[in-house]
């Protein structure tokens, strides 16, 4: 019987996940797809910017998918997606069009935060946003606030909570804002939208947060002054962005799939190449070597100024641990995967100050204890994090992504180690940020 097969039904996959008796092991090497966080700013700051960008390797999910969408809408020459090369025709900051339709982010919580502070510095000008289902669901009154309180006209459904959103493009004011969570798309929504005030606009996070668009607007020409002591950035508009050549890396919370997998399943050697491994977003190695991962970093190299390397994985017995507070804004995108990893260590593990997980594309605390649960996993959930008592034989099931991708490619994972069937509903979600993950499974998965 073969190890993955797919059903679909009335546009659902349903997968079917048969790993053998003897077990499975992944070995040989694989390139998991662009960083999703560096693509959507590529394409952002490409359409703003005056000239050409060229963008390499981007992510060709769903998400960049609706970014490109939805500044084409606004005039932005975008050249057909795809992995190689895509150039992006900039209009200039400030010089977005008014478009003829409603921007549509999908499911992309990225596209509409950012591109909220672009379009409130577009003035004269009027926007609708809207998202799927599930980003309608979405908290955005945590970027509507203090873009408020910079001058923006917004309006939004619930008092102000979420989409679908109405922006009057108007001048705004600088402001210096205290966010309360740490938080990477707030932070960038807010510096977009300073590009275009009088001054200087400066965000203090509580700890440190993912840093591409700081990285990213340094290298299209924004003045930014960083205090890494304060968790603070400032920008110092108006600016003048630029185009660049950006080559997008591997995503790490991506990979982080395949090292959790080759670590829990013996007999397992995978090279991932060409990895992101920016220090805002590599909490997920720093944990995975707390848990006794054998995870080795090569030809370690440096890539439009984001640190990349090729990560070596070898099977070994993980242990469990406990982890929260400051790095949990550098891996809570991983949190799903690291649970599964969890459930393999030998020990309990115990994750902390997680609460953000509630709002992503599913209430993720709660999906990663229903849906292993129903494996068999031991998994209590707290108001802000789980705690998983690991070593206890998983059990083939059927679960169900709940729309989500990483809780579809984790559930996945967890499936491989364990026994008997499962089945995975609505397994297309992972198309969100990884499209060949499945075909990439059974291309190193061996029986």
């Amino acid at each position: 019987m073969a190890l993955l097969s797919l059903n679909n039904y009335q546009f659902h996959q349903r997968l079917t996940i048969n790993p053998p008796a003897q077990g499975v092991a992944l070995t040989g090497r694989l390139r998991v797809p662009g960083d999703k966080s560096i693509s959507h700013r590529a394409l952002m700051l490409g359409a703003i910017a005056t000239g050409e960008t060229i963008i390499e390797g981007l992510l060709l999910g769903e998400d960049p998918r609706s970014t490109a969408h939805c500044f084409r809408a606004m005039g932005a020459q975008i050249s057909e997606l795809n992995s190689e090369k895509i150039i992006v025709q900039g209009r200039g900051l400030g010089q977005l069009q008014e478009p003829s339709t409603v921007l549509d982010a999908g499911n992309s919580g990225t596209t509409m935060r950012l591109m909220l502070g672009l379009l409130a510095g577009q003035r004269d000008c009027l926007f609708t946003v809207t998202g799927d289902d599930s980003l309608r669901q979405r908290p955005m009154s945590r970027v509507i606030q203090p873009l408020q309180q910079m001058g923006a006209k917004i309006w939004a459904r619930n008092n102000g909570k979420f989409a679908p959103l109405a922006v009057q493009g108007s001048q705004l004011k600088p402001i210096h804002y205290h966010s309360p969570i740490a938080s990477a798309q707030v932070k960038s929504c807010l510096l977009l939208a300073g590009l275009t005030t009088e001054g200087d606009t400066t965000i203090t996070e509580p700890a440190l947060s993912r840093d591409h668009s700081e990285r990213m607007l340094q290298a299209f020409g924004a003045k930014l002054t960083i205090d890494s002591a304060t968790h603070s950035v400032t920008v110092h508009g108006p600016a003048h962005l630029t185009g660049q050549r950006v080559v997008v890396p591997g995503d790490i919370s991506s990979a982080a799939f395949w090292l959790v997998a080759a670590s829990i399943l013996p007999g397992s050697e995978l090279l991932v190449e060409n990895v992101g491994i920016n220090p805002t977003r590599t909490g997920v190695l720093e944990v995975l070597a707390q848990m006794g991962a054998d995870i080795t970093p090569e030809n370690e190299r440096l890539v439009t100024g984001e640190p990349v390397a090729d990560l070596r994985v070898r099977s070994s017995r993980l242990r469990g641990c406990t982890f929260g507070g400051e790095i949990i804004p550098r891996l809570i995108d991983e949190i799903p995967i690291l649970a599964v990893a969890a459930a393999f260590a030998e020990g309990t593990t115990r994750i902390e100050d997680a609460a953000e997980l509630r709002v992503k594309e599913s209430d993720r605390l709660a999906a990663i204890a229903s849906e292993l649960g129903k494996m068999g996993a031991k998994v209590t959930e707290f108001d802000d994090g789980l705690e998983i008592q690991g070593g206890i034989p998983l059990q083939g099931a059927e679960v169900d992504s709940l729309t989500d991708h990483r809780i579809a490619m984790a559930l996945a994972i967890a499936a491989l180690g364990s026994g008997g069937q499962t089945i995975l509903n609505r397994a297309e979600a992972a198309a969100i940020s990884y499209p060949e993950f499945f075909a990439t499974l059974g291309e190193v998965a061996q029986g």
